[in-house]
């Protein structure tokens, strides 16, 4: 009985030495350093908390500095290594780059803006304040066009349409002249700063207004951009919601 007790013991011991590899039997010490490196490790900060998702590390680029930074990010786009100046002229022309932090933030002011107008532009066509805001002309009149849900279709046979893709496309050509200076190096202004305030918001105000005054567009337009997605899709819904207010 006793020989086989000491068998079946060999045996467990040599069960479980198969399952231990070459180096663990020389190494027991193993290191972690001896892992290959991961592009995760560069794209958070492991010792410190999104502010915005707290369950969260905070992305490596996002350290508060910037005006409307609460460290939203949870797909960690602001953290991708990569040039954009590629979407503004062919890499082959000339060496240039415009950093992944400052494309979002150009994009993410153009986009919050297009939408604070969109929304409004929306609203008032169908009566939001009161009464329907319209070009003059019968094409745009509540009979031709009953509210805004109709406007897409109606201006694109009508061919309005086709003079605003004219009209923003000039646009665009225009204002993307700056980013191709400051992805040469030409130009230092800071992301969706084109120097247009006419109305003189920013005239002799401190610094800490300014970044006051930069917070409310960007909190603005965030909202707007939720708010249009919002309204275009609830009058999408039914029929009886393509009118104003789309419930």
């Amino acid at each position: 009985m006793k020989s086989f007790s000491l068998a079946v013991a060999s045996l467990l011991a040599g069960s479980a030495a198969a399952f231990v590899s070459n180096s663990a039997t020389q190494c027991p010490g193993s290191s972690l350093s001896a892992m290959p490196e991961r592009k995760w490790d560069s794209m958070v900060d492991p010792t410190e908390r999104s502010k915005a998702v707290p369950f969260l590390p905070r992305p490596i680029n996002l350290d508060g500095s910037m005006v409307g930074d609460f460290g939203f990010d949870p797909f960690y786009l602001s953290s991708i290594p990569k040039d954009f100046s590629g979407f503004i002229q062919p890499p082959q022309w000339e060496e240039k780059s415009i950093p992944t932090l400052y494309w979002m933030r150009e994009a993410e002011l153009k986009h919050g803006r297009v939408a604070m107008l969109a929304w409004f532009g929306w609203v008032a066509t169908d009566g939001a304040f009161g009464f329907p805001l319209r070009f003059p002309g019968e094409v745009y009149s509540v009979e031709n066009i009953p509210n805004a849900y109709f406007a897409h279709d109606v201006l694109v046979e009508q061919g309005s349409m086709g003079f605003l893709l004219l009209a923003v496309a000039f646009i665009e050509f225009c204002t993307g002249a700056v980013l191709v200076e400051v992805a040469k190096g030409d130009n230092d202004r800071e992301a969706g700063d084109f120097g247009l305030d006419p109305l003189s918001f920013l005239k002799d105000k401190s610094e800490e207004d300014i970044n006051t005054m930069k917070l409310k567009e960007l909190q603005n337009g965030r909202a707007a951009m939720m708010a249009f997605a919002g309204v275009a899709t609830q009058t999408a819904l039914e029929t009886s919601n393509h009118a104003f207010p789309y419930i």
